[in-house]
């Protein structure tokens, strides 16, 4: 099972594997953008949907690293996770932000706004824009709709707390490009 895609080795900690992401471009069916936002998990952090072990929520996290793992936040929105580490283990990436590239008239229609900067900033707006849903979980990435392509060179990187989360939320595992308009919050 292909491990490596768009340069990055999945087994790779979640965290080494987040920062690598940015600067990625991410397609779904030929929608999509450049990552500029990231968030890590791993199995010991207990804000990680793997913490307290498999469930059929979070299978899919224990599951082949470059796979999906896709699952409803607060019964509302999608949220898109590149399962990471070995098999077992537990770890993720959440993708919180895209630069929209691809596919814009789409991402426009799904979203229901114009303004470039919403359509992907955030988990739960970039996956209605994408049209990512619970049928995509424990895809591969590395086949369609899915589609990684490696960065053109060095991203600049800033890191700081994850948002969203009320455990472990000091752990400095959020990572974005640096100066990037399309995050879903500022980075302090």
């Amino acid at each position: 099972m292909t491990t490596v895609l768009a340069g990055i080795d999945f087994n790779a900690p979640a965290h080494e594997v987040a920062q690598l992401l940015i600067g990625t471009v991410l397609l779904v069916d030929g929608v999509g953008g450049r990552i500029v936002e990231t968030e890590a998990y791993d199995r010991a952090d207990p804000a990680s949907h793997c913490f307290t072990g498999p469930s059929e929520r979070n299978g899919a996290m224990f599951g082949l690293p470059a796979h999906a793992y896709v699952y409803r936040s607060y019964g509302i929105h999608w949220c898109l996770n590149f399962v990471c580490r070995e098999e077992g283990h537990g770890a993720g990436v959440l993708i919180r932000a895209l630069e929209p590239l691809a596919g814009l008239d789409r991402m426009r229609e799904r979203r229901g706004t114009d303004q470039l900067r919403l359509l992907c900033s955030g988990p739960g707006k970039l996956c209605q824009a994408l049209g990512v849903s619970r049928l995509n979980n424990a895809m591969a990435l590395a086949a369609p709709p899915f589609e990684l392509i490696a960065r053109t060179g060095p991203a600049e990187l800033v890191a700081g707390p994850r948002i969203g989360i009320s455990k472990a939320m000091e752990v400095p595992w959020r990572f974005g490009l640096a100066g990037s308009r399309f995050v879903s919050r500022p980075f302090r």
